[in-house]
């Protein structure tokens, strides 16, 4: 994984404050991790515990909670209440850049936390059927199967079904947004939805 994340928006390896230039230490130890954060092994970040302003729409099916799983993850840095630099039991003093905080209104954003099944495809009308629609992440390497497969975490829509934090299966210039299909031509938004 460190090798992927060599040059993308997550390698903190050359920040002043990261003391040896280690690529995984700012989320992962092999050592005194945090083993009660479920969703990431050898956890060494700290966790945010803020609750969100949440997305809704009155043409929205899904039931939407407070994020979960990995998104809580990505939020420990993306949310801009935790210091990038809170990790090893230090506290930090290096914020997350006004570009990449998404504060604690998730409102504005796509939404997470939320099952989508096909359940959820048959209600709305205008998404497909994760566990059948087959869809391919990343430019090299690629990987295919379907939505439920590649894209969803415990049957949710969340952080990391849109993003590759190890920047494995992304398209674009040194994994820039992090994304595992190209935005030309909306290809990840019509992976999911049918409109």
């Amino acid at each position: 994984m460190a090798a992927s994340l060599a040059g993308s928006a997550h390698d903190f390896s050359l920040a002043g404050w990261n003391t040896g230039g280690k690529v995984c230490v700012t989320c992962h130890v092999p050592h005194k991790s945090d083993t009660t954060v479920a969703d990431a092994p050898l956890w060494n970040h700290k966790l945010q515990t803020t609750s969100y302003s949440l997305y809704t729409s009155p043409t929205l099916k899904a039931t939407i909670g407070q994020p979960g799983g990995n998104s809580k993850l990505c939020l420990s840095c993306h949310d801009g209440t935790v210091a990038i630099d809170s990790f090893g039991g230090a506290t930090g003093t290096t914020m997350i850049s006004t570009a990449n905080n998404l504060g604690n209104s998730l409102k504005d954003d796509h939404p997470i936390g939320f099952t989508y099944d096909t359940a959820l495809a048959t209600a709305n009308g205008s998404m497909f059927d994760p566990s059948t629609k087959t869809v391919t992440i990343g430019s090299s390497p690629t990987k295919s199967g379907t939505i439920a497969a590649l894209m969803l975490f415990s049957g949710k829509m969340e952080c990391s079904s849109c993003h590759d934090v190890h920047n494995t299966f992304t398209v674009g210039a040194n994994g820039s947004g992090m994304v595992k299909m190209a935005s030309a031509g909306s290809a990840l938004c019509v992976a999911c939805h049918n409109k």
